[in-house]
């Protein structure tokens, strides 16, 4: 790949693509295309893909076909193409990740289960208790609160965050509402300058459903063409490096 390169850039284009930061995304998509290279596409694939495409833009139908590339201004050829190459990316994708879509999915597990939760925000402890009890106790409600007194971004929100990955949160809070039972308000609690009352909502284990298995299979993909990029890069730019020695020089002489 990297004489390849070579050969389709030359150093004068490898040093311009490198002043406009556009080596890196050229290298990466090379890459991938050489990896799909023997990726064949069925016309079934293609078909289906077609009509796809018509759907997300309001068609219905594939004799609608014509009139939705004339809509768009756009050649046959080229969304063919773009298609076929969405298609050899997804089989490509499937075919070296889909068995191990699993194994990585338990690794990554605790990464994508989500939660919901209320959130208030304090500088004041004491207003973080107060707060606390008047909710324990029924006479507030946690939204009206939230949005009378969080000094967090929870303020326009109600006091709700998520869902989102429960891995998001900081990690003293992503231990309280592991253990904590929904609806149930925890205890003010202080992280860092904040005090904090909180409420866990919803807790949503991550399923292995078929959409997981897919961004499993997308995140493997994305690791390999992302290290294959980075030492691709690291071997061309490494090539340019090199310094210039007598023995490049000893098939000419100089004459008087």
């Amino acid at each position: 790949m990297v004489q390849k390169l070579r050969r389709a850039i030359g150093s004068e284009g490898q040093e311009l693509l490198i002043s406009f930061n556009l080596l890196q995304p050229l290298v990466k998509q090379m890459l991938i295309c050489d990896a799909m290279a023997g990726v064949v596409v069925s016309k079934e694939e293609l078909q289906d893909a077609q009509i796809c495409f018509l759907r997300q833009r309001g068609y219905e139908r594939m004799e609608q076909w014509t009139e939705l590339l004339e809509t768009l201004r756009l050649r046959e050829q080229d969304v063919l193409e773009r298609l076929r190459h969405d298609i050899r990316r997804r089989n490509l994708i499937r075919e070296r990740y889909a068995a191990k879509a699993e194994a990585r999915f338990l690794e990554r597990k605790n990464d994508l289960d989500q939660v919901l939760y209320s959130l208030l925000r304090l500088k004041n402890s004491f207003l973080a208790q107060e707060l606390y009890l008047q909710i324990e106790s029924d006479e507030a409600n946690f939204a009206d609160l939230a949005r009378r007194y969080a000094e967090g971004p929870e303020r326009s929100t109600n006091g709700i965050v998520g869902p989102v990955p429960l891995t998001q949160a900081h990690p003293a809070l992503v231990e309280k509402l592991r253990v904590a039972q929904p609806g149930v308000l925890l205890e003010p609690f202080r992280i860092s300058d904040w005090w904090l009352v909180v409420r866990l909502e919803r807790y949503s284990p991550a399923t292995f459903t078929d959409e997981v298995a897919e961004q499993m299979c997308q995140e493997m993909f994305d690791a390999w063409i992302d290290e294959e990029t980075t030492q691709t890069l690291g071997l061309l730019t490494s090539e340019m490096k090199e310094p210039v020695t007598t023995s490049d020089f000893s098939d000419f002489s100089i004459s008087r």
